[in-house]
């Protein structure tokens, strides 16, 4: 009755929008520790300990003779961190700010916002880990190169976009059946492990295997973005449009159901469960 209504502008507007998200990723990168540099840097050593995981795997087993020809490290991070930015974003999104949390009931906070900000922290993360290694390995051990690193790094951003899809379209469906997304979603992340296409260069798949893999978008990004990376490869059984088509046919499905989501929840739903 006596509150007082401010006519915002379009500019101030989004400018709010953005400083939300950006006040959120920051409270989901620290969500881990305390203090905000030793939050970065956990979340850092995640993907560094999982890139050394797979170079020792790959030196012991004798794999790095099927690798491409040039620098070893190049080609195992080309998998390795379009995996790690997929399925971590697709986790992020499922995992963020449901139409019935808490969070929910402050007014500018809503469920774009929380989905936005999951996913660019993660991207955030991701990509300081990633130039973290890359300058670590320039600097201490051998000079590195790209053939065409703009598209290189679009790859990556491109596999970070189809988890973001992927994940809305988990999101959505979360609150109606909490379980069966929870199995789903960790099923799907566990099969990228392979059907990613990471451990092996695709031009050496024979049809009947190829078959297996090509439905998967990451499988596509990680094939494209070494034929971008290396310039003596040349991807012949992936695309770049596939799965930019897929990503943006599942956001719309995705943000089409959470918006009815969003219309529907209550918070008496959990109370049975």
């Amino acid at each position: 009755m006596f509150q007082q209504t401010a006519h915002k502008t379009t500019l101030s507007s989004a400018l709010g929008i953005f400083e939300l998200i950006y006040h959120s990723i920051v409270r989901d990168v620290r969500k881990s520790h305390g203090n905000a540099v030793l939050s970065i840097v956990m979340n850092m050593l995640q993907a560094i300990i999982f890139v050394l995981a797979f170079y020792v795997m790959f030196s012991v087993l004798g794999l790095r003779s099927a690798a491409l020809r040039g620098d070893f490290l190049i080609y195992l991070m080309s998998g390795v961190f379009l995996f790690l930015t997929h399925t971590k974003t697709l986790g992020a999104v499922v995992g963020s700010e449901g139409p019935s949390s808490p969070m929910m009931k402050h007014a500018p906070m809503n469920t774009i916002i929380a989905i936005a900000s999951a996913a660019l922290g993660t991207l955030y993360i991701q990509i300081l880990s990633l130039f973290a290694i890359l300058f670590v390995y320039h600097v201490a051990f051998t000079p590195i190169s790209f053939d065409q690193p703009i598209p290189t790094f679009g790859m990556l951003l491109l596999g970070w976009f189809t988890g973001l899809a992927i994940g809305t379209v988990f999101l959505a469906l979360k609150p109606w059946f909490p379980t069966f997304v929870s199995i789903a979603s960790t099923i799907y992340a566990r099969a990228n492990m392979i059907a990613s296409g990471k451990m092996f260069v695709a031009n050496t798949l024979p049809s009947f295997m190829l078959a297996m893999f090509d439905w998967n978008p990451l499988f596509h990004c990680i094939d494209q973005s070494r034929g971008f990376a290396f310039i003596n490869y040349f991807p012949r059984n992936s695309s770049v449009m596939y799965p930019l088509m897929v990503g943006i046919v599942l956001l719309m499905i995705g943000l089409m159901g959470e918006f009815y989501t969003r219309r529907h929840a209550s918070l008496s739903w959990n109370a049975k469960r």
